[in-house]
């Protein structure tokens, strides 16, 4: 499962959350952490939702970059 996950940087690391995931949520103090911390956050979650019988959330948030005027 490809999930998009958006990392935000903080005044000591990073903080990270998945749009298409409401409530998980994980932090670290460089990218690297942040990203194996929101993996090992997601795979909890989604395996609490499985036990509960909970259908899993469909993925459907995607990136995209835009250029403005500044």
């Amino acid at each position: 499962m490809r999930v998009l996950i958006i990392v935000e940087t903080t005044s000591t690391g990073f903080s990270a959350y998945a749009p298409d995931i409401p409530g998980c949520i994980a932090t670290g103090t460089t990218r690297e952490e942040v990203e194996q911390e929101m993996r090992t956050a997601m795979e909890l979650h989604l395996e609490g939702l499985r036990a509960e019988g909970t259908v899993l959330p469909e993925v459907s948030s995607y990136a995209t970059i835009l250029e403005v005027a500044a």
